[in-house]
């Protein structure tokens, strides 16, 4: 019927690693029904939108992808932004998912409907309404901006990490980087060969332990192939060492020395300079924000063209940037490496069925059931969401763990012919009791630091404190006494 609303029984939205992961589960769990809505114009998430300089995973390849979908040819111990991508588009070819991507179709509303039951959502492509609405948006994809007195008076050249400005020339230019974070950490050894100057603006230095990132060779690759379970034992090894990191995080912070004392050992000799070398060395706990994995950022940072400054920036002029010490610093190109907002672009759009956005519901306290689920939101259930994401594991464990227990949702939705499902409050205010409380002694909030890993009052922003595999254990079944589920 002419201007009849399309409907759908599934809408995924985003198609990164969590929404192509999903269609391909659900597909194979007997649902065909479904859409996977992208505001871009090409699938690939965090992977497609990030094409900084230098740009790549902090988590060995052979973790940081399927298990369902092992690739024996990854060129790298780590793999770098455009062969990531590359094989996402392979899986989801090899899967045909591929075509049940609506690209340019980003969401600009979607509205649970109580009386029909169903969600009602806006695109820039068009309207449709959808019995389940799944986000798969992750959590780094709106760029953080800092708060700088005189920011728009600049006149020069200004871009944030996640906007790479691929026209503009770097060559022989007076540089900013804002941030240390891990953008800025990859970014710094691309660009500072061909700048005139680097100004590095650095609020607190973060934790570089050695990554040994290598190329692999043509008879490791050949082996992979004939051997899977090589692959395979690669991948639990990789696990194990990353898993250990929980050590620290939330067992026991004297966990921390042996790999503080790494990071002082690999400080110590890339950085010749000891007032460099001061500047450089953190002033808190190992694991209280991100340790990043590097070998090629110190030494750069101990080039002639390269000042590191710590004195905090007082505002922005025309062209230069005024520390609080008082010293100028003369400037052509600001790029910002600030990160990302803590709650996805996508929550502000998603509004419940008492009218609350998820931003706004997440605003006052970081909350979900599982990082699956969120009380108020009926047939919505997401990935990564708060309490979703490991501080000491690959996100794609995670996330495989949460189509698990998504793909399981509704296939019990299925098998008793129910139409409505939605977590108790009881039950996730109990889960977000038992994450405070485990939450209190992690080194994330008694570390001396602050970041993305905490909330502005002190508490856990989102992390899972407990071991991966404990999380996956949870989600391995659909727990349905959980959920008040109606037909």
């Amino acid at each position: 019927m002419a201007g009849q609303t399309e409907h759908k029984h599934i809408v995924i939205v985003g198609s990164g690693f969590a929404g192509i992961g999903l269609a391909i589960k659900l597909r194979e769990a007997g649902f065909e029904d479904l859409v996977i809505l992208e505001r871009a114009d090409d699938l690939g998430g965090t992977w497609q939108a990030n094409t900084y300089p230098g740009c790549a995973c902090d988590v060995p390849s052979h973790l940081y992808s399927y298990s369902f979908a092992p690739n024996p040819n990854w060129s790298r111990t780590y793999g770098k932004q455009q062969e990531i991508l590359e094989y996402l588009r392979s899986v989801a070819t090899e899967h045909d998912v591929a075509r049940q991507i609506r690209y340019g179709a980003e969401v600009v509303n979607a509205t649970w409907d109580e009386r029909k039951s169903i969600w009602r959502i806006e695109t820039a492509g068009g309207t449709l309404t959808a019995d389940f609405l799944l986000s798969a948006t992750g959590i780094f994809n709106a760029a953080k901006y800092p708060s700088l007195p005189g920011l728009e008076t600049f006149e020069g050249k200004a871009f944030h990490s996640l906007h790479w400005d691929h026209e503009h020339d770097l060559t022989g230019e007076r540089v900013a980087v804002i941030g240390t974070g891990a953008s800025a950490v990859q970014i710094v050894p691309e660009i500072q060969p061909k700048v005139g100057n680097l100004t590095l603006f650095q609020r607190s230095a973060p934790w570089i332990v050695p990554r040994m990132d290598r190329t692999t060779s043509v008879l490791e690759r050949s082996l992979l192939r004939r051997v899977p379970l090589v692959g395979k034992a690669i991948r639990g090894s990789y696990y194990t060492l990353i898993e250990g990191f929980g050590l620290i995080g939330f067992v026991d912070n004297r966990f921390r020395h042996p790999y503080e004392l790494l990071g002082k050992m690999q400080l110590r000799r890339q950085v010749r300079d000891p007032e460099l070398r001061k500047k450089l060395t953190p002033d808190y706990m190992i694991g209280c924000k991100r340790a990043i994995f590097s070998d090629a950022y110190l030494p750069a940072l101990d080039q002639d063209n390269v000042e590191v400054v710590t004195a905090g920036i007082a505002e922005v002029r025309p062209h230069s940037i005024v520390t609080r010490d008082g010293v100028e610093h003369p400037v052509d190109t600001i790029i910002y490496g600030t990160g990302f907002e803590s709650v996805p672009g996508a929550f502000e759009r998603f509004v419940g069925c008492d009218g609350r956005t998820a931003a706004e519901v997440y605003s006052k306290r970081p909350q979900s059931y599982l990082g699956a689920a969120l009380a108020g939101f009926p047939n919505f259930f997401c990935t990564l969401g708060p309490f979703g994401a490991a501080g000491n594991q690959s996100a794609i464990f995670m996330i495989e763990s949460q189509i698990t227990y998504i793909v399981d949702a509704l296939e019990t939705m299925r098998s008793r012919g129910a139409q409505r499902v939605e977590v108790r409050p009881e039950v996730q205010e109990a889960f977000l009791d038992e994450m405070e409380q485990r939450s209190r002694s992690t080194v994330w909030l008694t570390g001396g630091c602050q970041s993305y890993y905490t909330t502005a009052d002190g508490h856990n922003a989102g992390l899972y404190p407990n071991w991966s595999f404990e999380y996956r254990r949870r989600t391995s079944q659909f727990d349905i006494d959980s959920y008040e589920v109606n037909a």
